[in-house]
C-alpha cells in the first residue's frame, strides 16, 4: 500500500470518530455548550485540558522551532510547563470555586462590575483571535501535507472542518473529541520519536536517548549535533541563545504568566463537579502534558541532525562538506523533500547553477568565505520550522503507518485547540456581552444561535489572517500569550490575592498592559499583524527597544498592568467589604463545595 493512501486511511479512521463523537455528544443546552453540563470526569477532563493545551503550536511546532534555535528554544518548554503549573496550582481551583461559566463572569463578580467584564471580554477575545491564527497556520501545513496540496487550500479546508464539529458540538462535544485527540496525538508524538532515539542512540526512551551516544561512534547526540551544525556555519546547538539572556527571560515569563491567562484553558476548570475534581483534572492534565514537552527536545535535534545528514553526506562519513559529491543532487532529492516541496513549505533554488543542493548559514561571514571558495553561491533551501515535527519520520525513513500516524497526530493537535479556542470566543460574544448586557432578553436558543455564528466569523477571520501569519505557528501563539499576559493574567491574580484592589484599578491595569503590548507587537508586526503596515523601523543586528522582541514583550505589559492598577487603586474608592469577603471565603478551604448552576 501507498505512503498516500496509508496516510488518507489513517486520518479518515481518525476524522471518523471525531466526527461520531461530536455527533453523539452534541449540546442540547447552554449548559452542555459552555461547561459540557459541568459533569466530566477528572481524568477525561485532564486529557481534554491537555489536547486543548497541546495545540499546533506544541505538536507541529515547537519542536521545529527548538531544531532550529537550539538551547534557545528551551524558553517554549520551561514558559508553557511552567505557565501551566501556575494556573494549575494557583488560580484554577480558586476560579472554579467562583462557580461561573466563564472568565468575563469572574471579572463581573469579582470586581463588581459590568464595565470590567465588558474589557475582560475585548482582551480575552483579542488574545483568542491572535491565538488562532497559529492553530490555523498550523492546520494550513497539516492539511497541505496530509491532502497534497498548497497552503491556502490546506487553510479552508481545515477550516471547514473545525467549524463543523465545534459548532454544533459545542463543549460538550468538544470536550469527548478531545479525549480522543489526545491520545490519538501522543501516541503520534511519541511513537515516531522511540523508532528515530533506536535508531540515532540505540536507547528507545527520548529522553534518554538526547543525553546518549551518537549510534556506532563514542560522541554524545548532542556533542554530534554541535559538529553537524557548526561545520555548516551554524551557532552550536547546545549553547546558543534566543538573542539576549534578557530576552530569553523575559519571553519564558511571557509564555509562563500569559498560559495562566488563557480563557479557553481556564474556562476547562468549568467542566468538572466540583472543586476537588479541578484540582485532580489540573494534575492528571500536567501528566499527560508532561509526556510530549519532555519529548519534544529529543525530538527537535534528532529531526535537526536527520535533516543536515540527509542533505549533506560528508556529516555522517567525517568527509569535506564543500566536496560536491557530498551535497546530494536535486534530481536525486528524496520522496519526502518532493512532497513538502508541494506546499510550498520547502523551497528550494539553485542559485550556482551546480544541480546539487547546498544547505548551510550564509549570514556567517567566516563561513561564507570558505562557501565563495567552493563556488557556492548563497543558502539553496528554506526550510519552514513548521514542517520538521511532521516530516521528521519521513526523513527518518520510518515505514508509512507512522508517517501516516504523525500526520493524524497533526491533524488532531491543530483541531483541537482551534475548537476550544472557538468556544472561548464564542461564549464571550453570545453570553458575556449579547446575552449580559446588549441583548439580557435573548433566549436560551438565540444565545446558541449567537455562538454558532460568534464561532462562524472568527474562523473565517482567523483563516484569512493565518494564510499571511506574523510569524511561525508557535512564534504567533507567543504573542497571544503576551496579550493574555498583558491583561487577563494580573486582573485575575489580583482578584483572587488582593481583597483591596477595587474595579477602576483592575480596569486602568488591563487597558494599560494590552494597549502598550499591542502598540509594540504592531509596531514591528504590522496593524493586526497586516503586511507592511508595520511603524516601527525594522531591527537591524537582532537590535530590539530594551534588547526584547514582540513575542515576548507581554512580560513587560504585565508589570505595566500590576503599576497601573496599584496607582489607579490607591485613588480611588475602597473595594465594597462584602466583595473583601468574597475574595477571602473563595481562598479559605471551606465551603468548597458544587458551584452555583446558575449564572
Amino acid at each position: 500500500m501507498g505512503l498516500q493512501t496509508t496516510i488518507y486511511i489513517i486520518v479518515g479512521l481518525t476524522f471518523a470518530l471525531y466526527i461520531g463523537i461530536a455527533i453523539w455528544s452534541r449540546a442540547g443546552s447552554t449548559k452542555e455548550f459552555y461547561v459540557a453540563g459541568g459533569g466530566v470526569h477528572p481524568v477525561l477532563n485532564g486529557m481534554a485540558t491537555a489536547a486543548d493545551w497541546m495545540s499546533a503550536a506544541s505538536f507541529i511546532s515547537m519542536a521545529g522551532l527548538i531544531a532550529f534555535m537550539g538551547y534557545g528554544g528551551s524558553l517554549f518548554l520551561m514558559g508553557w510547563t511552567g505557565g501551566y503549573v501556575l494556573l494549575a496550582t494557583l488560580l484554577a481551583p480558586y476560579l472554579r470555586k467562583f462557580g461561573k461559566y466563564t472568565v468575563p463572569d469572574f471579572f463581573k463578580t469579582r470586581y463588581y462590575s459590568n464595565g470590567a467584564a465588558v474589557v475582560a471580554v475585548l482582551c480575552l477575545l483579542i488574545a483568542s483571535i491572535t491565538y488562532i491564527i497559529g492553530q490555523m497556520t498550523g492546520v494550513g501545513v497539516a492539511f497541505s501535507r496530509f491532502l497534497q496540496v498548497d497552503k491556502t487550500t490546506g487553510v479552508i479546508v481545515g477550516m471547514a472542518i473545525v467549524f463543523t464539529y465545534a459548532v454544533f458540538g459545542g463543549m460538550k462535544g468538544i470536550t469527548y473529541t478531545q479525549v480522543a485527540q489526545y491520545c490519538v496525538l501522543i501516541i503520534a508524538y511519541v511513537i515516531p520519536a522511540i523508532f528515530i532515539s533506536m535508531h540515532l542512540t540505540g536507547n528507545p526512551i527520548p529522553q534518554l536517548g538526547l543525553g546518549s551516544h551518537f549510534t556506532g561512534s563514542d560522541m554524545y547526540l548532542l556533542d554530534k549535533l554541535d559538529q553537524v551544525v557548526t561545520e555548516l556555519g551554524f551557532a552550536k546547538y547546545s549553547t546558543s541563545v534566543r538573542i539576549s539572556k534578557l530576552n530569553m527571560f523575559v519571553y519564558t515569563l511571557s509564555l509562563m504568566i500569559g498560559t495562566a491567562g488563557l480563557p479557553h484553558v481556564i474556562m476547562r476548570f468549568f467542566t468538572v463537579p466540583k472543586v476537588r475534581d479541578a484540582r485532580a483534572s489540573a494534575g492528571w492534565a500536567l501528566l499527560f502534558i508532561a509526556i510530549l514537552y519532555t519529548t519534544a527536545p529529543a525530538v527537535g535535534a534528532m529531526a535537526r541532525l536527520n535533516l543536515h545528514t540527509t542533505l549533506n553526506k560528508a556529516l555522517l562519513t567525517g568527509g569535506d562538506v564543500f566536496a560536491p559529491e557530498n551535497n546530494i543532487k536535486y534530481e536525486d532529492r528524496p520522496g519526502w523533500f518532493k512532497r513538502w516541496e508541494v506546499t510550498g513549505l520547502l523551497k528550494f533554488t539553485d542559485k550556482n547553477g551546480d544541480g546539487r543542493i547546498q544547505y548551510y548559514n550564509d549570514k556567517n561571514k567566516a563561513f561564507q568565505a570558505k562557501a565563495e571558495a567552493a563556488g557556492w553561491k548563497g543558502n539553496e533551501l528554506v526550510v519552514n520550522r513548521d514542517i520538521m515535527v511532521l516530516a521528521n519520520p519521513e526523513i527518518a525513513k520510518l515505514p508509512n503507518w507512522v508517517i501516516g500516524l504523525v500526520a493524524a497526530g497533526g491533524l488532531a493537535a491543530a483541531l483541537s485547540t482551534a475548537a476550544g479556542l472557538l468556544l472561548a470566543i464564542s461564549s464571550a460574544i453570545s453570553h458575556d456581552l449579547l446575552k449580559n448586557f446588549l441583548m439580557p432578553d435573548l433566549s436560551e436558543k438565540g444565545e446558541l444561535m449567537a455562538g454558532r455564528i460568534a464561532m462562524a466569523c472568527s474562523i473565517i477571520v482567523a483563516g484569512y489572517l493565518g494564510l499571511n501569519p506574523p510569524d511561525f505557528a508557535a512564534g504567533t501563539v507567543a504573542i497571544a500569550f503576551g496579550l493574555a499576559a498583558s491583561s487577563l493574567f494580573p486582573a485575575i491574580m489580583m482578584g483572587i490575592f488582593s481583597k483591596t484592589m477595587n474595579r477602576q484599578g483592575a480596569i486602568a491595569g488591563m487597558l494599560a498592559g494590552i494597549i502598550f503590548t499591542m502598540f509594540y507587537v504592531f509596531g514591528y508586526k504590522g496593524l493586526f499583524f497586516i503586511k507592511g503596515t508595520a511603524y516601527f523601523p525594522k531591527p537591524v543586528n537582532g537590535y530590539w527597544f530594551l534588547g526584547i522582541e514582540p513575542n515576548a514583550i507581554g512580560a513587560i505589559g504585565a508589570l505595566l498592568n500590576f503599576i497601573v492598577a496599584f496607582i489607579v487603586k490607591n485613588m480611588t474608592a475602597p473595594v465594597p467589604e462584602d466583595i473583601a469577603e468574597m475574595v477571602e471565603n473563595v481562598r479559605y478551604p471551606k465551603g468548597a463545595g458544587e458551584a452555583a448552576a446558575g449564572h
